[in-house]
């Protein structure tokens, strides 16, 4: 018919809502490792995308400079304002790095952060007890929701720092039932295992270097006594520690990624060498031009000294300036000092092909600052203070050790081993 306009039949379009918004939080489904692009290097994709809790602290800053060297994309979580992550801008290239707000209780926030991740390094911590987190917060709750998370979205490896001394009953020097810290962290091992078996564990002694809080806090006004000496228990002769350094930590990290014997493996990192804690300090203050002959140096008995006590017991309840003033001061952290650094026949990290530098061939370095005179130079070189090499134990020094303190306060007192 004339005039008659056909129009074309109406198009019925679904309403019904999808099941993938974009701002839906999913497991990664994307296999990254078939996007490797690159020769290695910063300016490169090595195919790993790798969350780090914690990445703006000691360790954590470490693990993400070598990230962003091998290339890898990195997503950063943090707390609180987003100023303090700036400066990690620069581990990687250009789009690798990326921030993300989270919150340890707000189990979303996480989600959001380990989505797009194959990779998951925990190195969040606290060596006291905050306003906020306690010990079990810290060490069990948080690692155990860390791990059970990423396990549900997904992610295919899972790196957790213990302690060398984590027990579930740890050797006891003065404080009740021994260090919480140490108690706890032996806890978070066992949880973050039940939520994630394949997650490897680092299990650290004291870790040293740039910004540290194991030579901060020894050469810190507030662990120092009026001579400018340290309290140690047993004058730190009944305690012996290996200390690593931070760099052979991180090769140990970085080398167990991509390890298929590193899944589900517990790595003891430890140094080189094993020496008294007295040895110790009296090799890094000597370093800095603090000699027992000059009056400037000294070891005094912690268990006769109140002072100590106090100036812990002070740090650890007002609970503010306890990371970059009190460096850690509390204490328990007293009593963990004083605990000898002991092997449960774990695998070392040298295991993974880590090779561990010695204590001659870093602490020099890293007291350096510390000098006592600062920016003087010398005359001549015979001027100058020659530091004799710290004295490393045998086995047979350590048994001995050991045997001396199994006596316990007894073996502060002179001679008591001849009348016992």
């Amino acid at each position: 018919m004339r005039g008659l306009i056909l129009k074309p039949a109406p198009v019925m379009v679904s309403l019904a809502p999808s099941c993938n918004f974009a701002s839906e939080v999913r497991p990664r489904e994307i296999n990254t490792a078939a996007m490797k692009r690159g020769r290695g290097g910063r300016s490169s994709f090595s195919g790993d995308v790798v969350t780090v809790f914690g990445s703006n602290g000691f360790i954590g800053t470490a693990i993400a400079n070598r990230l962003g060297k091998n290339g890898s994309q990195m997503i950063f979580p943090y707390r609180g304002e987003h100023y303090k992550m700036m400066r990690m801008k620069v581990c990687g290239d250009l789009g690798q790095v990326l921030f993300c707000p989270f919150e340890m209780r707000d189990e979303d926030s996480i989600r959001r952060a380990v989505a797009h991740s194959n990779i998951v390094i925990n190195c969040t911590g606290r060596a006291f007890e905050t306003m906020n987190f306690n010990y079990e917060d810290i060490n069990v709750t948080g690692p155990a929701n860390l791990a059970r998370i990423c396990k549900e979205m997904g992610v295919q490896r899972f790196v957790h720092f213990s302690h060398l001394n984590a027990r579930p009953d740890p050797e006891v020097v003065f404080l009740p039932g021994g260090s919480q810290w140490l108690k706890t962290k032996y806890q978070g091992e066992l949880a973050v295992k039940a939520e994630f078996p394949e997650a490897t564990i680092f299990r650290c002694s004291d870790v040293y270097g740039q910004g540290d809080n194991f030579i901060n806090m020894w050469f810190s006004r507030w662990r120092k006594n009026m001579k400018q000496g340290v309290s140690l228990y047993g004058k730190g002769e009944l305690t012996v520690k290996q200390p690593i350094f931070r760099s052979d930590l991180v090769d140990g990290v970085m080398a167990s990624l991509h390890d298929p014997s590193a899944l589900g493996q517990i790595y003891e990192a430890v140094g080189p060498q094993r020496l008294t804690q007295r040895e110790l300090l009296t090799y890094m203050y000597a370093l800095t031009t603090r000699l027992v002959d000059d009056g400037t140096f000294h070891v005094k008995e912690l268990m006769l000294d109140p002072e100590a006590f106090v100036k812990a017991i002070v740090a650890q309840k007002i609970k503010i300036g306890n990371l970059n003033v009190f460096h850690g001061s509390s204490l328990d952290r007293l009593e963990r000092d004083s605990v000898t650094d002991e092997s449960e026949g774990y695998p070392e990290i040298t295991e993974l092909g880590v090779k561990l530098h010695s204590i001659e061939d870093k602490i020099p370095w890293e007291v350096e600052p510390f000098d006592l005179y600062a920016y003087y130079f010398y005359e001549s070189p015979e001027e100058k203070h020659v530091v004799r090499k710290p004295h490393y134990l045998s086995l047979d020094e350590e048994r001995a050790i050991r045997a001396k303190k199994s006596r316990g306060l007894a073996a502060l007192i002179p001679g008591s081993e001849l009348i016992m």
